[in-house]
């Protein structure tokens, strides 16, 4: 007993207690803020691996970008530069287009609408099954890391279970291969209604580095309604707790 009350005196509270203001560290790539001006080169196809980036006007599709960092290197200096602004989630594939004048403060605002449906509902408790569609373990991981001490998001109402029987929702990870493809829509009608369908990281937004390969199979995503989109890559459990947060609860 003695040492366990010495152990919680010495590290104090492991969580972080508050989720929504937690502040992340410089070297975090998050938003892109973009000065058009400072851009000087048209060469986009040999900088961005997933076509991500375009130009005239300079533009950053976040469902594509892998946050890498090579372009804020080789379009010039200043044109791009990543902020440490970590709330990446939209409900609409638009809303992910960055271009100039979006600044943290800016995007935040527009970002998520919260639908009075969905509040009504979910506000207090939201579970989820998670789906691996074919990713390399990147978003899993954490995800994984979202139920930890340091994130704790249970406290908040939010779970993964193990059935999509028991959960409100899906969350999507990887660029749906054709092996996965099936195994997914199963798990999307075994949820009851009403559920939510989650994209997380550029891979289950894009198709990410595998846009273009043979092997991913996204027909689900023509058929379906996908309720919010969370970039990155991979995505971070702060910005997967907040996309949450901000899809189910009033600002």
């Amino acid at each position: 007993m003695f040492d366990t009350l010495k152990m919680k005196l010495w590290q104090k509270n492991q969580f972080i207690p508050d989720i929504k203001n937690a502040k992340m560290r410089d070297q975090f790539r998050g938003l892109p803020v973009l000065d058009n001006s400072k851009c000087n080169t048209n060469d986009v196809n040999n900088i961005c691996p997933t076509r991500a980036l375009s130009v005239n006007p300079l533009k950053i599709d976040l469902g594509k970008c892998t946050l890498c960092g090579a372009c804020e290197h080789k379009c010039g200096e200043g044109a791009i530069k990543f902020s440490n602004y970590y709330k990446l989630a939209t409900d609409s594939l638009d809303k992910l287009i960055i271009e100039e004048g979006i600044t943290p403060e800016k995007y935040h605002t527009r970002a998520i609408d919260v639908k009075k449906e969905i509040y009504s509902i979910f506000n207090r408790s939201i579970k989820f099954r998670q789906v691996s569609a074919g990713g390399c373990n990147g978003c899993e991981m954490e995800l994984n890391a979202a139920s930890n001490a340091n994130f704790d998001m249970g406290r908040f109402g939010i779970d993964f279970v193990a059935s999509p029987r028991h959960a409100d929702g899906i969350v999507v990870t990887g660029p749906i291969s054709k092996n996965m493809a099936y195994a997914l829509e199963d798990c999307y009608n075994c949820t009851p209604e009403p559920k939510v369908v989650i994209l997380c990281g550029a891979c289950a937004i894009s198709g990410g580095i595998y846009q273009d390969s043979e092997e991913i199979n996204r027909e689900f995503l023509k058929k379906y309604k996908v309720d919010l989109y969370i970039p990155g890559c991979p995505v971070h459990p702060l910005t997967f707790i907040n996309a949450v947060l901000d899809f189910v609860r009033k600002k």
